[in-house]
């Protein structure tokens, strides 16, 4: 059942140059809030026309937006253990292609913060994977919640999105607050070595839409050797 979550007002707005490590660039015009249930200080970057102001060239078409979890070790200093950092690039390339909204939203760690979320690398180092660790220092699996994320996109009057994402957990709480979620659009997959490990967890754990070579989602049907099929 859909519920509207409290109105948020836009707070500010202005714009921003973006330049990257690669030499790309771009504008963003960058918005504050006020009412976020959460309290925390959310952005929202429109990227190409709406860097403009502009409304996008088909009303009809859906907004294609991404809610991006912060990830300061990989957004900011690269770490290849995740992959947020190529999924947060691509995404400000594709966005500023389609005129649509990134929400870069403060939920370091799937939800549990800076320090806990290297405390449970250091779990992952011994063995646990990243949603075990996470358990095992007191918190839920992934504790993100993205009530403010449906205000910010209908402050924003982008309430029927194109979702660029491999989490299907993003498109069922945003329905469930109001948003219509009219397509699922995956990222890239950002496999290495260093991230094998949690992504395929991402994949078997979260449900994840990352196609990785013999890892299976929940519910996926799986070929046996006689030809038959197994959920």
């Amino acid at each position: 059942m859909s519920r509207r979550p409290p109105a948020a007002t836009i707070r500010t707005q202005l714009l921003v140059p973006l330049r990257f490590p690669d030499g790309s660039a771009t504008t963003a015009r960058v918005y504050t809030f006020d009412g976020l249930v959460d309290g925390r200080e959310h952005l929202a970057l429109g990227l190409g026309d709406r860097a403009r102001g502009a409304p996008p060239s088909d009303g009809t078409a859906p907004t294609l937006v991404r809610l991006h979890s912060e990830c300061l070790t990989g957004d900011v200093f690269g770490s290849v253990r995740c992959d947020c950092g190529p999924q947060l690039h691509e995404s400000i390339q594709r966005i500023s292609a389609a005129n649509g909204f990134l929400l870069y939203l403060r939920q370091e760690g799937r939800g549990i913060g800076l320090y806990a979320k290297l405390d449970a690398y250091a779990l992952q180092d011994a063995g646990l994977d990243t949603y075990d660790a996470n358990v095992t220092l007191g918190y839920d699996a992934d504790e993100r919640d993205y009530t403010a994320a449906a205000q910010m996109l209908h402050a924003l009057g982008a309430s029927r999105v194109a979702l660029l994402s491999n989490n299907p957990d993003k498109a069922r709480q945003l329905r469930r607050h109001g948003v219509a979620v009219v397509e699922e659009v995956p990222t890239g997959v950002y496999l290495s070595s260093a991230n094998a490990r949690y992504l395929r967890a991402k994949v078997r754990r979260g449900g994840h839409t990352l196609h990785i070579q013999g890892v299976e989602r929940p519910g996926d049907e799986v070929v046996t050797a006689d030809g038959g099929r197994e959920a």
